[in-house]
């Protein structure tokens, strides 16, 4: 039994300073990036409270105490309290769907006098927690439908709250946490699957209306028709080990494509893609008759794979056009290269990059940048702070801060596969994915490589209730990690 006047230092001696050296250097850079972007021509004083500098050092303060309260705690807490912690936050975020308070037309807000709280920030370590808590039980499996569905339902669940919210940026966060499925045995297929549906939406929405040579046939249906048989192909070869029939698929597909491809443009021009559907559906009954004539399960999960795709592409369009809202359209249409709307969607991410583009090699010194000063970014402080970055550092800084990033991330990475317990494993791989997702997201959206959705970066963008998220969740790992010593006891 370890007495309390011991436990305290042997924490101390046992975390790992070292992501604590990079934690406190991504909030120094944090706050300097918040000072550029905030400052205004005229301010003599970036530490007083009523500026947004001043307050972030507030946050930044009170984000330390908070980390140093979280490893005082016996960490055997998180472990015990995990589900309590989780309907916690989910009832907090239930009860946030019917606050009256409007933000930029989202409800994902508490205010609570002059304190304004997001609760979806804090229910991201919630859910990580209550997974972790899940995963870690005796025999659980995600190989095993029924462990793998009550572990997704604890990420869809808080999930669906925020996207009543109207928060979906905050919602598709949850989604990073299929990277630490497939760290824990999630098949690779799930993540591939995901992949082919980026690439089915982005390739048939964005060519949906040009048209392929001089026939009446779509490119972007063209393209994403011949990508399902070619992928159910490969998934034959793989998953199937019929080397033979996956040559036979592959050659039937394309021989038949182009011939029909060559015959609309040559002699009586029509639709390919018709020929091409009736071949997908051809392609459907051989893996069903293979399916049922040797029973080899892999059949049928291709089947529902090449399905799925068609059904995801063609009502990919109707989600679009008549499900996603109006800014959340136009934003897509802006990202695709379907419309241009520098005055309107595009706005944002095109000052974004003028900033970061006029930073040069080593930027325009700290203070010194002129679209952040002149105001020209929207939410340049918050979501866009990377662009503050870009041009008071420059390219140099730049690469700085992503090193930092990175360095953070990979020794999360060797703090997780050091746990003796999978509790703390799984944990720690849901922090990785969690920051992986955010910095991929964010900093894409600013240089214009992924949409407009709306997320912090961490330990960068001003605010209490990101910075206190994301303190939670690495400083509850890092509790975590520090008493493996005596886990293995």
């Amino acid at each position: 039994m370890v007495r309390q006047s011991d436990k305290q230092p042997s924490v101390l001696r046992s975390i790992d300073w070292w992501t604590v050296a990079i934690y406190v250097a991504l909030l120094a850079f944090g706050w300097i990036s918040v000072c550029g972007a905030s400052y205004s021509y005229g301010d003599t004083d970036i530490l007083s409270l009523d500026t947004r500098s001043g307050m972030q050092i507030i946050w930044i303060g009170t984000s330390m105490c908070l980390g140093f309260v979280i490893l005082m705690l016996d960490s055997r807490f998180y472990d015990t309290f995990a589900y309590i912690i989780y309907a916690a936050l989910l009832l907090l975020l239930f009860v946030t769907i019917f606050n009256p308070h409007q933000i930029k037309g989202s409800r994902s807000w508490l205010v609570l006098g002059p304190l304004r709280l997001q609760p979806a920030e804090f229910a991201k370590f919630a859910t990580a927690l209550a997974l972790a808590k899940v995963m870690s039980v005796y025999g659980f499996t995600v190989h095993n439908m029924r462990h793998f569905a009550t572990a997704l339902a604890v990420v869809f669940v808080p999930m669906m709250f925020i996207v009543l919210q109207k928060e979906t940026g905050s919602a598709l966060v949850y989604l990073s946490f299929f990277l630490m499925f497939y760290r824990e045995g999630m098949p690779g297929s799930v993540l591939f699957t995901g992949v082919a549906m980026v690439i089915y939406f982005v390739v048939g929405i964005r060519f949906e209306e040009v048209i392929l040579m001089d026939t009446p046939t779509s490119v972007g249906k063209f393209v994403v028709l011949l990508l399902v048989q070619i992928f159910t192909a490969g998934m034959v070869y793989i998953y199937c080990k019929a080397r033979r029939e996956a040559w036979l698929i592959l050659g039937y597909s394309l021989g038949i494509t182009v011939l029909s491809l060559l015959f609309s443009e040559y002699v009586i021009p029509f639709d390919v893609v018709w020929v091409q559907i009736i071949l997908t559906i051809i392609l459907c009954l051989w893996l069903l008759w293979n399916g049922l004539g040797t029973r080899i399960k892999n059949y049928y999960f291709i089947l529902l794979f090449a399905i799925g795709s068609v059904m995801f592409f063609y009502s990919a369009d109707y989600v679009l056009n008549n499900v996603m809202e109006p800014h959340q359209r136009v934003r897509i249409n802006v990202l695709l290269g379907l419309d241009e709307d520098l005055a309107g969607a595009g706005y944002n991410v095109h000052q974004s990059e003028i900033a970061i583009g006029s930073g040069g090699l080593e930027g325009k010194g700290f203070l010194n940048g002129t679209q952040t000063k002149l105001k020209f970014v929207p939410e340049q402080d918050t979501d866009f702070i990377f662009c503050t970055v870009g041009e008071e550092e420059g390219f140099l800084g730049s690469s700085a801060v992503l090193l930092l990033f990175l360095s953070l991330i990979l020794r999360l990475i060797h703090l997780a596969e050091r746990q003796p317990m999978r509790f703390g494993r799984i944990y720690g791989y849901s922090v990785v994915s969690i920051f992986l997702f955010h910095l991929f997201i964010n900093v894409g959206m600013v240089l214009g490589l992924t949409p407009v959705i709306g997320i912090p970066l961490p330990f960068f963008s001003y605010g209490g209730s990101s910075l206190w998220g994301f303190t939670f969740l690495l400083f509850i790992f890092l509790r975590i990690d520090a008493s493996r010593e005596m886990s293995r006891r």
